[in-house]
């Protein structure tokens, strides 16, 4: 049921595109987002930073795109969301020395110090990356073609949370969190 909750919007967008054009395709994934977001909240009762920056910036970014007319905005709003998840896990951990990923999801985790320093910075690379691809794709290919790298280019983010689930796998354990062993 999460799985259909998580891909629904895109779906949505992906049919109404498909269908009618990138301006319905808008309108159709800025209503099915708020929707979405109205069914986490409705089961677990609060939404997540992400939610929320997700929510925000497909409203902002897919407003600027009906408001001008322009498909511009919303095919780059996944390379700012990408790039800022990027910037603020570095900046986080080198400036401030504080790792978000350890603080989101320490309670729910138990590993190893280095393990979430190792996760932050695969964090901070596989963002960086989409959103170096989707700006690439968003400047140099059609919008059709952005959009079919929008739903096959979801291979991207399966493939790094798959091998993100192995990599930690090793390294959970029975213990509470916060009191695991070093590797």
């Amino acid at each position: 049921m999460k799985i259909l909750i998580d891909f629904f919007p895109l779906l949505l967008f992906f049919g109404a595109f498909k269908y009618y054009d990138i301006y319905v395709g808008t309108a159709v994934l800025m209503a099915a987002t708020v929707v979405q977001m109205g069914l986490i909240y409705a089961i677990d009762r609060k939404l997540t930073a992400m939610h929320k920056i997700t929510l925000a910036l497909i409203l902002i970014f897919g407003t600027l795109t009906l408001a001008l007319h322009d498909e511009r905005f919303i095919k780059w709003k996944p390379t700012v969301l990408y790039a800022a998840m990027a910037i603020g896990l570095g900046v986080a951990v080198w400036a401030y020395k504080k790792n978000f990923l350890k603080a989101l999801l320490g309670s729910q985790l138990s590993l190893p110090e280095p393990v979430w320093m190792r996760l932050n910075m695969l964090w901070v690379g596989y963002s960086a990356f989409m959103a170096i691809i989707n700006g690439y794709v968003a400047a140099y290919f059609s919008t059709e073609a952005w959009v079919n790298f929008k739903i096959w280019g979801y291979v991207f983010p399966l493939a790094f949370l798959i091998g993100q689930g192995f990599y930690i796998s090793r390294y959970l354990t029975d213990e509470e969190p916060g009191k695991a062993s070093e590797p």
